[in-house]
């Protein structure tokens, strides 16, 4: 075990977070749950997802059981939804492929997890060492951070030589005693103290050796990613509200953008009220109040999204709309549902503002 090992360790067990729900009885399931969760959420956001999430998926048959509607609406709010698609599908492969999978458990290989939908080279890692006990190595976004400014290593982590200085790092770092504890501590130590904001380099059990500290760079460290402008797109939402207090939704396809989620309808931006009526078979007879809201703009990845929501209250729930299996009526409040479904961030803010005093 190295210097930056032995020090780690000792500071997390003074220091370090040890009563998180995942690191009681931390089998495999439970910490792939948490370390998917984890993927670009802080854990102070992830806890009570987690929490209600294995209140209500337990175990892996739990989960593959479910509906994958049932999953989203447990994520909704989580973001990065296609994490949430990929633990449904992963849990279904592993109770389904029996031969693959014997009893329908996790594997305990780095190789034979990251077949899995959803689980990379880092998450694989964190289950195996975990989980398993067993020696692995990780590079989430925390342990970047500590390790690129322990060794001074500039460049942006996503180029494939530092990420290869980094996973080199990393290796050599990994002790092969006490693993679980090794790979819970950097990565404490990366979201507790050596934050990427003003991190507390005066309690950092590393300082006295780290590079980047010494040449004072640890405020530029991590080297930002390239910054490339976001394109702008436009889309109308049109809000369907009937009288009963609910709105229309449809679910979107599961290969793209809030893939399997339920959104009201979004359609082109120069799309008039009058065409998405006709396309539900339905005049403006049928339409108590209309009221176009401003616009509000949700950022993806890669373009902005700049929505313009449409409100069209009914005088009554139209029967027809009832017959199609993409579309359905929900309420803002879902939690007493009896069959709550995923909602898009925009959707949830869309719903909620029904009980804004123009829609009254």
């Amino acid at each position: 075990m190295d210097w930056f090992a032995t020090k780690l360790l000792a500071w997390h067990d003074a220091h370090g977070r040890h009563d998180l729900p995942w690191q009681h009885d931390p089998t495999p399931y439970r910490v792939w749950v948490s370390e998917i969760m984890l993927q670009q959420t802080q854990v102070t956001t992830v806890i009570d997802y987690y929490l209600r999430f294995m209140q209500r998926f337990g175990n892996v048959e739990a989960l593959a059981a479910a509906e994958l509607d049932d999953v989203l609406h447990l994520w909704t709010g989580l973001g990065y939804y296609a994490r949430a698609r990929n633990l449904h599908k992963s849990a279904r492969i592993i109770v389904d492929d029996i031969s693959t999978f014997p009893e329908g458990k996790l594997p305990d290989t780095q190789d034979k997890l990251q077949e899995l939908p959803g689980i990379g080279r880092s998450t694989a890692g964190a289950i195996i060492a975990i989980a398993h006990e067993k020696r692995a190595t990780i590079l989430d976004g925390n342990v970047k951070r500590v390790l690129t400014r322990f060794h001074n290593i500039a460049g942006y982590p996503g180029i494939s030589t530092v990420k290869k200085a980094l996973w080199s790092a990393a290796d050599t770092h990994t002790p092969a005693l006490r693993t679980r504890n090794y790979t819970q501590a950097i990565m404490d130590l990366g979201a507790t103290l050596c934050t990427r904001k003003d991190p507390y380099c005066d309690r950092c059990p590393l300082q006295s050796l780290c590079a980047a500290y010494e040449a004072g760079t640890v405020n530029v460290l991590p080297t930002p990613k390239p910054k490339k402008e976001k394109p702008v797109r436009r889309a109308r939402f049109f809000v369907l509200a009937a009288p009963n207090g609910t709105a229309l939704v449809e679910q979107k396809p599961t290969d793209g953008l809030w893939g399997g989620l339920w959104t009201p309808p979004q359609r082109p931006s120069d799309t008039t009220t009058e065409a998405f009526l006709h396309e539900f078979e339905m005049t403006r007879n049928e339409i108590k109040r209309e009221h176009i809201a401003p616009i509000f703009r949700h950022t993806f990845s890669h373009y902005h999204l700049d929505i313009e929501p449409v409100y069209l209250h009914l005088e009554k729930l139209p029967t027809m709309i009832r017959e199609r299996d993409d579309v359905r009526w929900v309420s803002a409040d879902q939690h007493g549902s009896n069959s709550p479904v995923g909602l898009s961030k925009p959707a949830v803010t869309l719903l909620e503002s029904l009980r804004e005093p123009f829609s009254a």
